[in-house]
């Protein structure tokens, strides 16, 4: 399927366009069957494993990806700020070909076809994936070419072609190519010598075709040339050959320009940037593994050179090449996505780091810290005195952070015990687990090695611990440990007493500033007596431990959502208010879908918040008519998980490190843990108000499939719930400014 626009003309307004609040202007929409229209007479209960009731998981999350893409059209946002969402829209694109497409071509190949709850065949699926991205892939380079790079070149930023190089310009790059990119090029020119060559994942190539024979009388016409990887990406030009402007030049382009110097003597027909998408999960059978940090280090190797599963390649490479190069990696046409600019666009995120334009970006913000923080010398004192909720990245991380330093320097704490999914080899915690070992405390880190492109980073932060004599542990092979939690045991007198962090999100400090997650920090016994028992099932062997407060997957966390669940269902059926409102990233647990379909038809209030992926068809007359879904996408990542239920007015919050996923609550080791007291109770349900109010970032979700952006209505003030929550916890002020 080709996207290159006709005649190298710009795209047209419809094919830019976002979806606004009107259901003509939406994009790509998930058809579903219409729903049965509900009469008075009596009618047969719905059949709630219907098909026609969920939506595809695949298509879902595409369309997440879709929402992101659309904020670079939002001209209420930074230019360069915009810029960002259509290069994550990339790397998120990335990633899903890697897992999700790989994951559905591998069922097809071995003949394993899975059929989900929505009845879609992986074929299919592949088939409806293929029509979509190409319509949004052509979508993001024309907003990109038309919208995008025409605004930041009137800010005095620019991304110089090749056709506009001054004469100045020419000579900096011809001098920069030879300086610095051509001794590091290794041309590959084909022959039966010399096969096409194994490319690795995502890399930058050029196919070029030439014309005459070389010294040793080869004339293949064709080469392969792939870019240093070693080398940026994006070029500044120096100020003295700018031109007045911050300028820059791809590495492509430089490589494009020079091609013939690559191939002294030979005629240079055409160069053709392109880059192959490869299948990047990872394979281990636990049940066949001994060592698996060992069988890690080996897959790592291998996710570079995975099977094919898209390619990329200059809109104006001829269909001869094109087609050879389908050849050569084993994809269908549908599997080619010919695009109007770098194949890579992600490798523009360096764009915003090396400008200096700070009011193209979204202003700077201080994290708040918490009254009963701010002036405590003793964090262990103020937490003794009661539980500090955070809600990151408006307050901030630095308080967990902090506790573990001054837990690792006070020579009343004994030991210490973590989990990590995602930290950095080189974080703050990391560092305060390291010089808690040093000084002899007991440490114990639980180290999830497969959390998805951070294994490397795991490995090498597990070495850097065990090297400084803390016990690592890899957690339950076939299970990943999930959950966020941080105990400290600490002598005070003649008691042990004990003191933990639990979490929504991951302990990595530069997380903290981009994602929304909420952090308990607490000192009440039953709950830390819980988190003791959980590392105790992580580390050593046993049964089940009975948990006071502490819900834990896979054991009781589903099991304790579905009675939450049904007990409120049992409310509305009684005739009494029910309600439930859940924020997570994702919902596409069939069992937990059929829970809230059955609460909806029994007259459950349900708000979901759902960032990504929801399975759940809401607004299905005489099934989901109940249900709200919404999904925020703004500033910061959306993240943090939280249960709330009315529970006939004595109202019950849980905080989880669980999505509404069957690998969260199936098959991985996740935590809810509950908040307490009415003030702490109350400032969620403040917040969970806020997000339901908002009408600037918040797209809603109909019941065939397709999200619609909310916006107020004539009389209604403006509310986007992350510049509210600024203004709230950090005193931005911004919140008049939306």
């Amino acid at each position: 399927m080709r996207t290159r626009p006709l005649n190298g003309e710009p795209m047209s307004n419809d094919v830019i366009r976002s979806s606004e609040a009107s259901d003509s202007d939406a994009p790509d929409v998930i058809a579903a069957k219409p729903a049965p229209a509900v009469t008075e007479a009596a009618t047969p209960a719905p059949d709630l494993n219907d098909p026609s009731l969920y939506i595809n998981r695949e298509l879902s999350q595409l369309q997440f990806n879709i929402r992101v893409l659309d904020q670079a059209l939002d001209e209420s946002k930074p230019i360069l700020e915009r810029l960002k969402f259509l290069l994550i829209f990339s790397s998120n694109l990335d990633e899903f070909f890697e897992i999700r497409v790989a994951g559905l071509k591998s069922q097809i190949a071995f003949d394993h076809e899975i059929v989900g709850p929505d009845g879609i065949a992986p074929r299919k699926a592949l088939a409806e994936i293929s029509e979509i991205t190409h319509k949004q892939i052509e979508r993001q380079y024309a907003i990109l070419n038309d919208r995008i790079l025409p605004e930041l070149a009137r800010h005095g930023i620019r991304i110089v072609r090749r056709n506009e190089w001054s004469h100045k310009q020419k000579l900096w790059v011809r001098r920069y190519f030879r300086q610095e990119v051509g001794p590091l090029i290794t041309p590959i020119g084909l022959d039966p010598t010399h096969p096409f060559p194994l490319l690795v994942n995502k890399s930058l190539n050029f196919i070029v075709q030439l014309e005459g024979t070389d010294a040793f009388g080869r004339d293949s016409g064709l080469a392969i040339v792939p870019a240093p990887r070693v080398l940026p990406r994006l070029i500044r030009l120096p100020d003295d050959v700018s031109e007045g402007d911050e300028s820059f030049v791809l590495l492509s382009s430089i490589i494009h320009a020079h091609t013939e110097e690559l191939f002294p003597g030979m005629s240079v027909r055409g160069c053709y940037q392109f880059r192959l998408t490869r299948n990047a999960d990872l394979t281990i059978d636990p049940e066949d593994v001994e060592d698996l940090a060992r069988a890690l280090r080996g897959e790592l190797y291998s996710r570079r050179f995975g099977d094919a599963v898209r390619l990329e390649v200059a809109d104006n490479c001829p269909p001869e090449l094109t087609d050879y190069l389908l050849r050569q990696f084993g994809l269908t046409a549908a599997e080619m996505y010919e695009v109007n600019g770098p194949v890579n666009l992600a490798r523009l995120f360096g764009l915003a780091s090396k400008t200096h334009h700070p009011d193209l970006e979204y202003p700077p913000f201080t994290p708040a810290i918490p009254k009963a923080l701010k002036k405590a010398e003793d964090l262990f004192t103020a937490i003794g005195r009661q539980n500090v909720l955070l809600l990151h990245p408006y307050e901030s991380f630095a308080p967990v952070v902090d506790l573990l330093h001054q837990a690792a320097k006070d020579p009343n704490v004994l030991a210490i015990k973590q989990t990590l999914y995602r930290s950095g080899a080189n974080s703050e915690i990391v560092d305060a687990l390291v010089d808690a070992a040093r000084a002899g405390k007991e440490v114990t880190v639980v180290i999830e090695l497969r959390a998805r492109f951070d294994e490397e980073s795991n490995l090498t932060l597990a070495s850097r611990l065990q090297q400084a004599g803390a016990m690592v542990i890899y957690g339950v092979v076939g299970v990943k440990t999930h959950a966020k939690l941080m105990l400290i045991q600490r002598r005070e007198g003649e008691e042990l007493v004990r003191y933990a962090h639990l979490g929504t999100g991951n302990y990595h400090t530069g997380n903290a500033r981009l994602y929304t997650d909420y952090s308990l920090l607490t000192s009440d016994q039953a709950l830390c007596e819980d988190v003791h028992k959980l590392f105790s099932q992580l580390t050593g062997m046993g049964k089940l431990l009975q948990m006071k407060k502490l819900l834990h997957a896979p054991f009781t966390l589903k099991k304790t959502l579905l009675e939450l669940i049904t007990r409120e269902t049992a409310h509305a059926a009684a005739g009494k208010p029910a309600q439930i409102i859940i924020k997570v990233n994702a919902v596409t647990d069939a069992k937990m879908i059929r829970a809230l379909y059955k609460a909806s038809m029994a007259g459950v209030k349900v708000d979901l918040i759902v960032r990504g992926m929801c399975c759940l068809r809401p607004g299905v007359p005489g099934v989901s008519h109940n249900i709200r879904v919404r999904s925020i996408v703004g500033r910061f990542l959306e993240h943090s998980r939280v249960y709330w239920f009315l529970n006939g007015g004595e109202e019950q919050f849980y905080l989880a490190s669980a999505d509404l996923m069957e690998r969260n609550l199936d098959r991985r080791v996740e935590t809810g843990f509950p908040v307490e007291g009415k003030k702490l109770q109350a400032r969620l349900k403040k917040e969970l108000e806020l997000y339901l109010a908002d009408n600037a970032s918040a797209w809603l979700l109909h019941a065939d499939g397709h999200y619609v952006r909310a916006k107020p209505s004539a009389n209604q003030p403006v509310r986007n719930v992350q510049t509210q929550l600024l203004d709230k916890l950090c005193g931005t002020g911004a919140a008049s400014e939306v």
